[in-house]
């Protein structure tokens, strides 16, 4: 079937160019972190699969671009189902790092599930709230079958454990369920839920996982411990001053004082070596990206884009505020990647098809 000469035409090019600069400056980030200093030639290997990976996340953003985004409302729930079955096979025979089992080894790439879930859950929902609910807002009897959605996989990754991905679940879901019309004593039923759950949720972390929420309180209590992770990215931050240290001359990162530099932490990296105002620009870049894609949500002809473009967005939005909110030291750490930016096949390419699925909403409202 030829190529329709008009979604050419209206290609979003600066979701496109944003995308690919994000995905640079995560190049330089992570060529940054490994550094070896002036005695190690070549490339890490590190910063080689992140090259493959980018250019394999541009040729899938490019395919969802090109695809019809509309197409995703049929099969809403077979991509659903087939995504928790992913996430399943993690839990029976993942690879399993760090006490955590969260990958699924395929050889050329270690496959991370939840990202795939986070994807999912956005076309699920977009396809349960499609239609305009009635008037007065969505009531609860409108949100049982989305909530068994997010709770299903949001339990499956607080399984393996992944306090940070359950998190993003949540929020996202959050954020897409009062975008569609809550209703207001709806709302307080749910936040009464959330503070009646909030010590169950508790009870039920990881020791480790609660030490990490309370140091960010008090990092100086455990300076070796579970505040060491905050206590070391808060000097990388602060020691980058207004200019940084400039490009392969951060210290924290290159004396492995960072924890996850590559991955977590790696908003510290990239403030130290570019300070304050490099750091500005990355979070202007990032403010452009958010903005245009609100602005596609709000222009989209139908719900079902209209919702699936700002679940992209909210994704987007959640993860860059609770990484450098960890980075800054002013939220706990709980695991969560900079988009685009981070070290990471998975994340990386879904969150490029993601924005490629932003392209598509928006090229399409001009060919309905």
């Amino acid at each position: 079937m030829p190529l329709d000469r008009r979604i050419l035409y209206h290609f979003d090019w600066q979701i496109a160019v944003l995308t690919l600069v994000l995905a640079l400056i995560g190049l330089l980030a992570v060529i940054s972190a490994s550094y070896g200093g002036p005695r190690h030639h070549g490339l890490p290997p590190l910063v080689v699969r992140q090259l493959i990976w980018i250019g394999v996340g541009a040729v899938v953003m490019v395919f969802a671009a090109l695809f019809d985004y509309r197409a995703l409302s049929r099969y809403a729930y077979v991509i659903y189902l087939g995504s928790l079955t992913i996430l399943g096979l993690v839990l029976l025979a993942g690879h399993s790092t760090g006490g955590a089992r969260r990958w699924l080894n395929l050889g050329v790439i270690q496959l991370e599930p939840s990202e795939l879930v986070k994807l999912a859950l956005i076309i699920v929902v977009a396809q349960l709230f499609k239609e305009r609910p009635l008037a007065g807002g969505l009531r609860l009897r409108h949100l049982a079958a989305p909530t068994a959605c997010v709770a299903v996989p949001m339990l499956m990754i607080i399984k393996e454990p992944d306090l940070g991905s359950a998190l993003l679940l949540v929020l996202v879901f959050a954020t897409l369920v009062f975008a569609a019309g809550l209703n207001l004593r709806t709302l307080g039923a749910i936040l009464l839920a959330v503070a009646l759950a909030a010590p169950v949720a508790w009870h039920y972390l990881k020791p480790y996982q609660r030490e990490r929420i309370v140091s960010f309180i008090d990092p100086q209590a455990d300076p070796l411990g579970a505040g060491y992770h905050i206590i070391q990215s808060e000097i990388a931050v602060g020691s980058g001053g207004p200019w940084g240290k400039g490009f392969l001359q951060g210290t924290q990162g290159r004396l492995n004082f960072l924890p996850e530099q590559t991955t977590d932490f790696i908003f510290s990296v990239f403030a130290e070596e570019f300070g304050f105002a490099g750091s500005l620009a990355l979070l202007a870049v990032y403010a452009l990206l958010i903005s245009h894609g609100l602005w596609i949500a709000r222009q989209t002809r139908d719900r079902f884009g209209a919702i699936l473009a700002l679940g992209v967005v909210a994704t987007v939005f959640w993860q860059v505020t609770i990484n450098i909110g960890m980075a800054a030291g002013i939220l706990p750490v709980v695991g969560i990647t900079l988009p685009l930016v981070s070290y990471g096949g998975s994340s990386l390419i879904v969150m490029m098809a993601e924005l490629g699925l932003l392209i598509s909403v928006n090229v399409r409202r001009f060919l309905f």
